[in-house]
């Protein structure tokens, strides 16, 4: 079997990656037209898309060229020279460095089809779908010996070679972590697959499950590395959205299966009122002062996470997201 072609996963327009890089679109455009600093994926429909390491190299040129590099100085570079730039540059802002996303890798027919209706769950990766089985993967004959972080397998059943190709695809790629979403019904299937050391889920799983085991894994990934402490996860943050902004996304008109700006502003503005009661509840002695303390920076991380959430709907629904909403045409 010959080159396989997987297909990268999420995919950004021009407006996201806008958003996410601090840079215009239309100098995007002069970028991509100039120095070839553009998407590198096609939709069916000849639309450019931009993948996760399109996005990542252009937050490293973003942010160097934030800090006063000229761009036709550094736009032939790749990722390790930009991101040593980063490190040398004292005039680049804080936390000018973005941090890679694991790159994960999906195999599967049935699973690349359910990630597309739920791609929600890759947010927090950077996934490349196979939609073939394990065999037929490893009968390609591209290199990836050390490409991926983590794989995601569908296994409907167990044949008689299926662990044998299991430990054939991690030998392949060098990758140490595997889960395995098992769709069989044959509960000894499951069995044999926890008894090799396999994680394994349900197939189809609950979105929600992917998204937590991804976005633990992320955490997990850049603490060890030293990028994440995790008591940032209860900084202070600023509120995003007035009153005024959570009136405008309620009343958007997202069509009758999306109701997402709505709920969304209401969670966003229940949370406010809880920290808003938070921080003036009475305490009586230090014990009760630290736990107010901790439940108001805990509820302020939580509304700071739900008005992240509201930016990226607004911003998919052609409004703008955090720091002011548009009212949509009549």
């Amino acid at each position: 079997m010959g080159s396989m072609q997987l297909q990268p996963r999420p995919l950004y327009g021009i407006g996201t990656v806008a958003r996410l890089t601090g840079v215009k679109p239309d100098t995007l455009r002069i970028w991509e037209r100039r120095y070839q600093l553009g998407a590198s994926h096609k939709s069916p429909s000849g639309r450019r898309q931009y993948t996760q390491s399109d996005l990542e190299h252009l937050q490293l040129v973003a942010a160097l060229v934030a800090g006063g590099t000229r761009i036709g100085e550094i736009a032939s570079s790749d990722r390790r020279t930009l991101e040593m730039l980063l490190r040398v540059n004292r005039k680049t802002p804080p936390n000018g460095m973005p941090t890679a996303k694991p790159r994960v890798l999906f195999v599967g027919a049935g699973l690349s089809a359910w990630l597309e209706e739920h791609q929600g769950c890759l947010s927090s990766v950077d996934a490349l779908l196979a939609p073939c089985s394990v065999d037929e993967f490893l009968a390609s004959d591209d290199p990836r010996a050390g490409t991926f972080e983590e794989i995601v397998v569908e296994c409907s059943a167990l044949g008689a070679t299926t662990l044998d190709d299991l430990d054939a695809l991690l030998a392949s790629t060098g990758c140490e972590k595997l889960l395995v979403l098992y769709g069989g019904s044959n509960g000894r299937g499951r069995a044999l697959l926890e008894e090799k050391g396999f994680r394994v889920g349900e197939f189809p799983p609950e979105p929600s499950y992917l998204s937590f085991h991804f976005n633990r894994s992320a955490v997990e990934r850049d603490v060890e590395q030293g990028t994440r402490n995790l008591g940032d996860l209860v900084e202070v943050k600023d509120r995003m959205y007035s009153e005024g902004d959570l009136a405008l996304a309620r009343a958007m008109d997202s069509g009758p299966n999306c109701g997402c700006p709505t709920h969304l502003a209401d969670l966003v503005a229940a949370l406010s009122d809880f920290e808003d009661y938070s921080a003036q509840c009475s305490v009586e002695n230090w014990e009760d002062a630290s736990l107010h303390a901790c439940v108001y920076a805990y509820a302020g991380q939580a509304r700071w996470l739900i008005e992240k959430a509201l930016g990226l709907v607004l911003d998919a629904h052609g409004a703008h997201g955090p720091k002011g909403v548009v009212r949509p045409a009549d």
